[in-house]
């Protein structure tokens, strides 16, 4: 069987299905690569936690800034293009860290190549929910969502393997952003449409879909408290610095396993309660956590069962997202999607953190399970406040 019925249409579509999930991926594993390079060499040169921690408030401020305005140039200039551009000007971008050792122009930098990250996550995730069928919208988008996440895992791996010195690691990820451009210019005739949606502006997208973008806020506050102090945790708990950043491995993982199965569960049910099942099973998980902590192998696995859960509320809501909107309505919403997420990787660990300091270890999955709280009762009373939607490509508010 064919995801698409008509063999010409076919081979448009996946060329740029292809385009999208390759470039994003490539750009995803050189951005996991890169990440904990940069904090590396900031510690190793001698600089405070606060300021390393000032480098990454950076490009978050540069994805909330620059999100507004990527619809608008996508309707302008269409997807492939700013894609394009956006890679480019990141591959140029990334080897100057290497160049320069001032931490000014790191700020600079980060902001910079931020800006370029944060429009490309835009822009193909936008092309990929635009390009999927309608039958097979949550197949597609958990084949990308687990795509995505290998690359994730990737990039940190290969940091192990070649160190933080000298020149390899920054030649790897500009290697890896390159390799990127090259399925976008072959999906290039693959462009999706941007007719003129319905809606407003990009504030307006926030609450168009709510349980779409609240639970990019929720993935995003609670993915980023997870990932970052899980290897905290670990330590708190007593455990070695190796078992420690296993737990970030499990979680990885965990992401891995969990996309494909729960996209394609999307397929087959009402994708409102599925989102409302997640949260619920990200609350017990991260109770299980709590229960199961004095024993490695079972906080290994409970841990990265937590992380698939949560991660997956990522694929289902955009999911979700891509069957209510089409066209520049679509991209709107997208941005908006992408600027909760980015929102929540702000006031996530901020919170966790403070919840640590007050708590202890377990304050960990104290915070991060009432964000999830918060999101599974705004989801029931969503459901039961609005009727489920009807057909895809309706805007009405789900």
């Amino acid at each position: 069987m064919t995801l698409f019925s008509d063999d010409r249409f076919d081979r448009r579509r996946v060329a740029g299905l292809a385009a999208a999930i390759g470039a994003i991926s490539a750009v995803g594993t050189s951005l996991s690569l890169g990440m904990p390079l940069l904090a590396v060499i900031l510690e190793q040169r001698g600089h405070s936690s606060s300021v390393i921690g000032l480098v990454t408030t950076a490009a978050g401020v540069a994805a909330i800034l620059s999100t507004p305005f990527v619809p608008v140039l996508t309707r302008r200039f269409g997807a492939a293009w700013v894609l394009l551009i956006a890679v480019v000007l990141g591959t140029l971008t990334f080897p100057l860290f290497y160049v320069f050792d001032s931490i000014v122009v790191w700020f600079v930098l980060r902001f910079v190549f931020s800006l370029c990250l944060n429009t490309a996550f835009i822009v193909s995730e936008f092309w990929i929910n635009a390009l999927a069928p309608a039958e097979k919208r949550g197949f597609v988008m958990g084949v990308y969502a687990t795509i995505l996440s290998i690359g994730f895992a990737v990039g940190p791996a290969i940091l192990s393997l070649v160190g933080s010195e000298g020149w390899l690691p920054f030649a790897i990820g500009t290697g890896l952003m390159a390799l990127s451009i090259l399925p976008i210019i072959a999906g290039f005739r693959a462009d999706p449409p941007m007719h003129e949606g319905k809606g407003g502006n990009f504030l307006h997208f926030l609450t168009v879909v709510p349980l779409a973008t609240f639970a990019a806020f929720t993935v995003g506050a609670v993915e980023s408290s997870v990932m970052s102090f899980s290897p905290v945790y670990g330590l708190r708990l007593g455990y070695s610095e190796q078992v420690a950043a296993l737990l970030v491995m499990a979680v990885a993982v965990g992401n891995i396993v969990a996309q494909l199965p729960l996209g394609m569960l999307s397929d087959r049910m009402d994708r409102r309660r599925l989102l409302l099942y997640i949260a619920l099973g990200g609350i017990a998980s991260a109770l299980l956590v709590a229960a199961v902590s004095s024993n490695m192998l079972l906080l290994m696995v409970t841990i990265g069962l937590w992380g698939g859960l949560v991660a997956g509320l990522y694929a289902v809501g955009l999911t979700h997202l891509g069957a209510r909107l089409s066209g520049s309505d679509l991209a709107s919403a997208n941005a908006a999607f992408i600027f909760m997420y980015s929102v929540g990787m702000l006031a996530g660990p901020a919170a966790t953190g403070i919840g640590m300091d007050a708590m202890g270890p377990q304050g960990l999955v104290v915070v991060t399970a009432l964000i999830l709280v918060g999101y599974a009762v705004f989801a029931f009373r969503r459901i039961r406040k609005v009727p489920e939607p009807g057909v895809e490509g309706s805007t009405s508010s789900s």
